[in-house]
């Protein structure tokens, strides 16, 4: 007789697959420069290190925001018995009024409406529940974030359908594409209940431009299906075009059916406050949210964060000057990895925001099918001591692409990433005649690593270490 649940014996949490491997990878022996240089180096991580100065500056300035400071200690009773789900009202303003500067002022969000949750994770399972029976599907276009088949399935019991994209054009969503992975659902008798869009893309690093976003508007309110975007990376937008949210698209066309529209968002990305689970589900439906709302109990947000996000984010001198060099020191991360991975002629897809790069190494693979993809990705793992995720557990439909992150980590991890790389690269292709030359890259380890600190100088002028970088080292561990 079974004496667990089906829930704790099966394998829905989505853990055995390699995007969850590389961290496993990492945290057995994780990089220190000078503890264990020889360690993994977390490229797997999509975490927002690099305006954590701004932040510490804040929080030093602004001591009664907290609630354990002498200063702001004369409120500890009435934040630490708050027990109210709709949250403090002053925490739901401030979050709906940022949220509106992050999109430009260009639309409004009514505070009435933000529900809190434990992270984007909580505020992507409560949606699920909110819209979707067991063995009901969303489909959602892939490539996509791994953990979207943990979060929205393992106990809502729903399917995932993924909507085929092509690297032939950009990994573009098309209304065609859309329509075929219907059809293959009504053909196979599943309900589909919406669609499921992550703009910016993680892991494509490109966001959804209007006519896109409009068509797929559309095509969720000719079905009478959901439509839910994910927009946690909305103020990681580092170079035009600006990001575009469905609020302003939804404003556009006002003949949609607005029950059908909701939002997920946090700030564990925008703001790099993944410890904090701060969650957020923004719905245009009354009933979804009165429902997401009282199941929020299962996820809230301390009071205490909700305090302290609520001065801060109120706060709107620091809000514009983070936003602002937040997006400068992310374009200036981006260009450092491209061009050095462009040194070796290894091509990213063309992207303006995320944590990451969207790499392609195809060229590298022995074969062009997947189990060689995940060779390829055990010898970076093992030998170059890397982790970074391949597309197949973002269930890309081609070989090939890898997800690197970039912003978890300082300017020297970078470089010494960036050798790895050149390194493992000239020993893998050297003079083959697909575009690298032994004679062109085939210089030594000490050469590459000068060509770095000249590009570190040249991108980080005058400081040989960017004042943004975080200092701390090894890279914090995955808990996301």
């Amino acid at each position: 007789m079974e004496l667990l649940s089906k829930i704790a014996t099966n394998d829905g949490h989505g853990e055995n697959s390699a995007f969850f491997d590389g961290w496993k990878a990492y945290d057995s022996d994780p990089y220190h420069p000078t503890n264990n240089p020889n360690g993994v180096i977390q490229m797997g991580l999509a975490e927002n290190q690099l305006s954590f100065d701004l932040v510490q500056e804040w929080v030093k300035k602004n001591p009664k925001a907290s609630i354990c400071t002498s200063d702001g200690s004369n409120g500890f009773k009435d934040i630490a018995i708050f027990q109210d789900y709709h949250g403090l009202p002053e925490f739901r303003n401030a979050v709906a009024r940022f949220m509106e500067k992050v999109r430009g002022n260009r639309v409004r969000f009514d505070p009435a409406r933000i529900v809190m949750s434990g992270g984007a994770t909580g505020a992507q399972e409560t949606l699920a529940f909110c819209l979707a029976d067991p063995g009901d599907a969303l489909l959602v276009p892939a490539p996509y974030y791994p953990g979207n088949d943990r979060d929205l399935t393992w106990r809502t019991g729903i399917q995932l359908l993924p909507v085929i994209c092509h690297s032939s054009n950009d990994f573009k969503i098309t209304r065609q594409a859309l329509e075929t992975a219907y059809k293959k659902a009504q053909d196979s008798n599943i309900k589909v209940k919406g669609l499921l869009l992550n703009n910016p893309s993680n892991p494509l690093g490109t966001v959804l431009d209007r006519d896109t976003l409009t068509e797929s508007l559309k095509f969720t309110n000719d079905k009478k299906i959901h439509l839910i975007c994910d927009e946690i990376y909305s103020a990681t937008v580092f170079a035009r075009p600006n990001f575009i949210s469905i609020a302003e698209i939804l404003q556009e066309n006002a003949d949609c059916d607005r029950d059908l529209i909701h939002i997920v968002y946090s700030l564990s990305k925008d703001l790099g406050f993944p410890g904090f689970r701060v969650g957020i589900i923004y719905s245009y439906n009354d009933s979804v949210v009165n429902c997401a709302r009282k199941m929020s109990s299962f996820g809230l947000v301390s009071t205490q964060t909700q305090h302290l996000i609520a001065s801060m984010l109120s706060d709107d001198v620091f809000v514009d000057r983070f936003l602002s060099e937040s997006a400068k020191r992310l374009g200036q991360r981006h260009k450092i990895l491209s061009r050095g991975l462009s040194q070796v002629g290894i091509g990213s897809l063309k992207s303006n925001a995320g944590l990451y790069c969207w790499m392609d190494l195809r060229r590298l693979l022995k074969g062009p099918t997947f189990e060689s993809e995940i060779e390829l990705w055990r010898m970076i793992i093992n030998d170059v001591k890397i982790n970074v995720s391949p597309g197949a557990s973002f269930h890309c439909s081609e070989p090939g692409w890898f997800r690197v992150c970039f912003a978890n980590m300082d300017d020297e991890t970078v470089m010494v990433a960036l050798n790895r790389i050149h390194k493992f690269v000239i020993q893998t292709k050297g003079s083959s005649s697909d575009g690298i030359n032994r004679k062109q890259y085939g210089r030594s380890k000490l050469e590459i690593s000068l060509s770095f600190r000249r590009l570190d100088e040249i991108m980080m002028a005058p400081h040989k270490m960017s004042p943004h970088s975080p200092m701390s080292s090894p890279l914090v561990r995955a808990r996301t």
